[in-house]
C-alpha cells in the first residue's frame, strides 16, 4: 500500500465520521421542526417495517410544525403509531387526510440536556477521527519496517495525516458549536 492511497482512505474514513456526525445532529430535537425528526421512524406498513420518508411526503410548512401526508391513506394509522411510539416525545394530530406534529418549545433544562448529548455526538465523532488517524500512522510505520518507505517518507506521511487530523477535528468541534448555538437558541 502506498503513502497517497493510505492517505485518501484516511481522509474518506475521517469524512465518513464527520457524516455520522451530521445524521446524528439531524435527530437531535431543537426547538425548531426538521424533516430529519422522522427520517429514522419506521411504521409498520402492511408488515413491513417502512420508514415515514418512504411511505409518505414529509414536510415543513413552518419553524414549529412538520407535516406527513401519507400516499395510501392506509397507512396513516400505522404512521400516527409509529410517531407515538418514537422516543421524540411528540403528539401527533390526525385529520384524516394529514397527520401535523406541533413541536413545542424546549425547556431550560432540557436545552442544557441536548447540549451535553450533542457534545457527547462530538466527542465520539473526535474519536473515530482519531482512531482513523492511528490505523493511517499505523499502516504507513509497517511499510516503512517492510522498507517499502524511506524514514523521511514516513515523517512527511504521518504529517500529513495529522494535518487531516486536525482539519477533521476542527471541523467537528465548528459543526458541535453550530449545533450547541441552535439548540441553546430560544
Amino acid at each position: 500500500m502506498d503513502i497517497d492511497t493510505t492517505i485518501l482512505d484516511a481522509e474518506e474514513r475521517m469524512e465518513k465520521a464527520v457524516g455520522s456526525l451530521d445524521r446524528d445532529f439531524a435527530k437531535l430535537r431543537t426547538g425548531r421542526a426538521s424533516t430529519g425528526l422522522v427520517d429514522n421512524i419506521k411504521a409498520d406498513y402492511y408488515g413491513t417495517p417502512t420508514p415515514i420518508s418512504q411511505m409518505a411526503s414529509v414536510a415543513v410548512p413552518d419553524s414549529r410544525t412538520i407535516t406527513i401526508q401519507p400516499w395510501d391513506k392506509g397507512g396513516m394509522g400505522a404512521v400516527e403509531k409509529a410517531i407515538q411510539k418514537s422516543d421524540l416525545g411528540l403528539m401527533p394530530i390526525n385529520d384524516g387526510k394529514i397527520i401535523r406534529i406541533s413541536i413545542p418549545p424546549l425547556t431550560g433544562e432540557r436545552r442544557r440536556e441536548l447540549v451535553s448529548i450533542a457534545r457527547k455526538y462530538g466527542e465520539e465523532a473526535k474519536v473515530a477521527v482519531r482512531n482513523v488517524r492511528r490505523d493511517a500512522n499505523d499502516s504507513l510505520k509497517k511499510a516503512e519496517k517492510d522498507k517499502e518507505i524511506t524514514a523521511d517518507e514516513l515523517k512527511r506521511a504521518t504529517d500529513e495525516v495529522q494535518k487531516l487530523t486536525d482539519r477533521y477535528v476542527g471541523e467537528v468541534d465548528s459543526r458541535c458549536a453550530a449545533k450547541e448555538k441552535e439548540i441553546m437558541e430560544i
